[in-house]
C-alpha cells in the first residue's frame, strides 16, 4: 500500500479520535492500490491514536497484516490499546523531561542572579574584615537587658561577629574570617525593612541565645557544633519575612503556602538560609566534615522550625513533663532537640523581658506590623482580622499582652529558670512587664486609651502645661514622682495643670467659644511658693491628700475609679453637694478647708472634625495618669 494511503488512515484515526480496524482492505481499494513499490500487499490494518495525560493526540500507531492472515480480533485491539497507552506515557515523559531540563537551566540562572544580588558586596565585606571588633562588654552582649536602639547598622554586624569570636567558633571550625564577614552581611541584606521582623530582631534573638549560653551557663550542656547551629539559626530564623504570618499566607493562597503546607514561613526562612550558605563565598560550614555538616544543618533546620508557635504548643507539654519528672538526659538526641526548641522560643519572644521603656516601644512595633496585616486582610480578602491585628481594637492591646505573657512567656521562662537558675533574669523581667501591662489594661477598663501613634513615645512633660480653655484644673502631683517644690519657681507661682472636659478630654490647644467656657479661679488653680518656702494652705492640703494616695509610683485602683468618675461625670461634685464633703472629684477632704468649686456646664457636642483630636487627647491623659 503506498505510503500516502497509510498516512491517510493514520490521519483519519487522529481526526476522529477513534480506533480504525479494517479486516479486509480489498473491499476498500483495488489490488494495485494495496500493493506498494516492493510488492508488499496490504490485507488488513489496525490504526490507533496515542494520547498524553491531557487527552491530546500526540501520535498514531498502526498494525498492518496479522501474521496468520486473519483480520485483527478484539483481543488484538485490547493488547494494542495497552501498547498505545504505554507509548503515550513514554512520549509524554520524554517531553516533560525536556521541559524540566529547560526549567532547571532557567532556575539555575535565576539562582545565580539572586545569589549575586543577595550576597554582600566586596567593598562592604572588606570594610568589615579590616575593622576592629569591640569587646563583648562594649556592646553589653552578656546582659539579658541588651538594647540595640543606640547601635548603628555597622555596629550590629560587628556585634554579631563578636559573638562568633567570643564562642571560639571561628577557630574551632576553621571558618575563614572573610567568609564569616560576608555571610553576616549577606544575612543582614536578606532581611526586609518591615517594622518588627527585621535584621535587628534577628540580632536581639541571637544575643539572647548568646546570653543564655554564656551568662546562663547553658553552653556546658551543648556541644560546640550545637552552639554554632543555634547562633546561625537565631540569625536566620526570620529571613525574608514579609510582615505577615502563616495564616495570611494560607488565606491568600500564596506560592509559599502552596509550597509548604505547615510552618510555611519557617520553612521559607530555612530555605533562604540554605540559599545564602550555598552562595559563593558564604558557606561558613565549608570546613566541616560530611557528618558534621549534616548534623549542624539538622540543628539549624529544627531550631528555625521551632520558632513557629504552633510547634511550641505541640512540644510544650512534653518538655514540661520531662523537666518536672527530672528525667532529662542531656545525651538523648530527642530531648536535646526539645530543649533547643524551647530555647529558640524563649529567645524569639525575649523582648517581653526587656526593661519596660524598651518593651513598650517594641510592643508598638509589633502592633504596627500586625495592624498592617489586618489592613491587608480587610482590603484584599474583605475579612475582619483577629483582635490583635485589628487597628480599630488597638486599645485591647494591653490586655492581649497580658494574655500572651500568661499563656506563652511566663510558663516557659518559669520552667527554664527553675532548671537553669542563671537565666532567671528573663523570668523576672517578664513578671515586671506583666505588671505594667496589667496596669495599662486597668486604665483601658476605666475608659482611657493607651496606644496612640502620635503620643506613645512622648514623655509626660509634653502633655502638661498651662491652658486657659474651659477646664477642670487638676493638680498633677498625684501623677508625678517629683515633689511640689521642684515645680515652683523662686517667688513666682508656676502652674502644674492639665485640662479635661466631661465625657472626653480636650487638648490644651483646642479653642472654645463663649457658652462652652467656664473659668476656674482660686487657690486650687495654682501652687504658690511663698518667700518663706511654704505653699498656700489649700493647695498644700490637696497635695498632701493626693500624695498620700500614691504608693510606689502607682495610683491605687480605688483612686483611679474615683478619678475616672470625676473626669467622666456630667457635672462636678460641687454641683451635687454644694461644696460640702464631696471634695475635688469626689475625693474626701476636710470640710471648710478647700473652697467650693464652681458649677461646670455640660460641654456642647464637639464638631465632627474635632473627634480625632479629642481621641488623641484621651490617650494623652492616660499617659499622665
Amino acid at each position: 500500500m503506498p505510503l500516502l494511503l497509510k498516512q491517510q488512515f493514520a490521519e483519519s484515526s487522529r481526526r476522529v479520535f477513534q480506533i480504525l480496524n479494517i479486516g479486509d482492505v480489498s473491499s476498500w481499494m483495488s489490488q494495485e492500490e494495496r500493493e506498494d513499490e516492493d510488492g508488499f500487499l496490504t490485507r488488513s490494518i489496525l490504526s490507533m491514536p496515542i494520547v498524553n495525560g491531557q487527552k491530546t493526540v500526540i501520535g498514531v500507531a498502526q498494525l498492518i497484516n496479522k501474521g496468520n492472515g486473519h483480520p485483527f480480533s478484539d483481543c488484538d485491539v485490547s493488547i494494542f490499546e495497552a501498547f498505545a497507552i504505554f507509548c503515550g506515557l513514554g512520549i509524554h515523559n520524554t517531553q516533560m523531561y525536556e521541559n524540566a531540563c529547560k526549567l532547571m537551566a532557567k532556575q539555575k540562572v535565576a539562582l545565580e542572579c539572586l545569589s549575586y544580588h543577595a550576597t554582600a558586596s566586596a567593598d562592604d565585606t572588606t570594610r568589615l574584615y579590616h575593622e576592629t571588633i569591640p569587646s563583648v562588654e562594649c556592646y553589653n552582649l552578656y546582659s539579658f537587658k541588651f538594647v540595640d536602639f543606640d547601635l548603628s547598622d555597622d555596629d550590629t554586624c560587628r556585634a554579631t561577629v563578636r559573638m562568633f569570636l567570643q564562642c571560639n567558633l571561628v577557630k574551632q571550625f576553621h571558618i575563614p574570617y572573610d567568609v564569616l564577614c560576608r555571610w553576616v552581611l549577606s544575612v543582614k541584606k536578606n532581611y526586609r525593612p518591615v517594622k518588627y521582623h527585621n535584621w535587628r530582631h534577628a540580632l536581639n534573638v541571637a544575643q539572647t541565645m548568646f546570653a543564655m549560653l554564656k551568662t546562663g551557663k547553658m553552653e556546658r550542656f551543648m556541644t560546640d557544633l550545637e552552639v554554632l547551629g543555634l547562633l546561625v539559626a537565631c540569625l536566620c530564623h526570620d529571613l525574608d519575612h514579609r510582615g505577615t504570618n502563616n495564616a495570611f499566607q494560607t488565606k491568600t493562597e500564596s506560592p509559599l503556602a502552596i509550597l509548604y503546607s505547615t510552618s510555611t514561613m519557617e520553612h521559607h526562612h530555612f530555605d533562604q538560609c540554605v540559599m545564602i550558605l550555598n552562595s559563593e563565598g558564604n558557606n561558613i560550614f565549608q570546613s566541616l566534615s560530611t557528618e558534621d555538616y549534616r548534623s549542624v544543618m539538622k540543628t539549624v533546620e529544627n531550631a528555625i522550625i521551632s520558632t513557629d508557635l504552633a510547634m511550641y504548643f505541640k512540644k510544650k507539654s512534653s518538655f514540661m513533663e520531662v523537666v518536672e519528672n527530672g528525667e532529662f538526659d542531656w545525651q538523648s538526641e530527642p530531648q536535646k532537640e526539645l530543649l533547643c526548641g524551647m530555647m529558640m522560643t524563649a529567645c524569639d519572644v525575649s523582648a517581653i523581658a526587656k526593661p519596660w521603656e524598651v518593651q513598650h516601644k517594641i510592643a508598638k512595633l509589633v502592633a504596627d506590623e500586625f495592624f498592617d496585616q489586618g489592613d491587608l486582610e480587610k482590603l484584599q480578602l474583605n475579612q475582619q482580622p483577629v483582635a490583635m491585628m485589628d487597628r480599630e481594637r488597638k486599645d485591647e492591646l494591653p490586655q492581649m499582652q497580658v494574655g500572651f505573657i500568661d499563656v506563652i512567656c511566663l510558663p516557659l521562662y518559669k520552667v527554664l529558670s527553675e532548671t537553669f537558675p542563671w537565666i532567671k533574669a528573663l523570668y523576672d523581667g517578664c513578671v515586671e512587664n506583666r505588671k505594667h501591662w496589667q496596669d495599662l489594661a486597668e486604665k483601658v477598663e476605666m475608659g482611657l486609651t493607651w496606644i496612640d501613634h502620635d503620643t506613645i513615645d512622648k514623655p509626660v512633660e509634653e502633655f502638661t502645661g498651662r491652658t486657659d480653655s474651659t477646664v477642670v484644673r487638676l493638680i498633677v502631683q498625684l501623677c508625678i514622682d517629683k515633689p511640689v517644690e521642684e515645680f515652683t519657681a523662686n517667688s513666682e507661682a508656676e502652674d502644674i495643670e492639665f485640662t479635661v472636659t466631661t465625657l472626653n478630654c480636650v487638648h490644651s490647644s483646642d479653642k472654645k467659644t463663649g457658652a462652652d467656657q467656664t473659668s476656674l479661679t482660686g487657690p486650687l488653680s495654682r501652687v504658690t511658693r511663698r518667700a518663706n518656702g511654704s505653699t498656700s494652705s489649700a493647695a498644700g492640703v490637696v497635695m498632701r491628700r493626693f500624695t498620700s494616695l500614691r504608693r510606689g509610683g502607682t495610683i491605687s485602683k480605688t483612686m483611679r475609679e474615683r478619678l475616672s468618675s470625676s473626669l467622666y461625670s456630667s457635672s462636678s461634685s460641687s454641683s451635687k453637694g454644694g461644696g460640702g464633703g464631696g471634695g475635688l472629684g469626689g475625693l474626701p477632704r476636710d470640710t471648710g478647708v478647700l473652697p467650693e468649686l464652681p458649677e461646670l456646664k455640660r460641654p456642647q457636642p464637639a464638631p465632627e472634625g474635632r473627634k480625632a483630636k479629642q481621641n488623641k487627647t484621651r490617650s494623652k491623659l492616660c499617659s499622665i495618669v
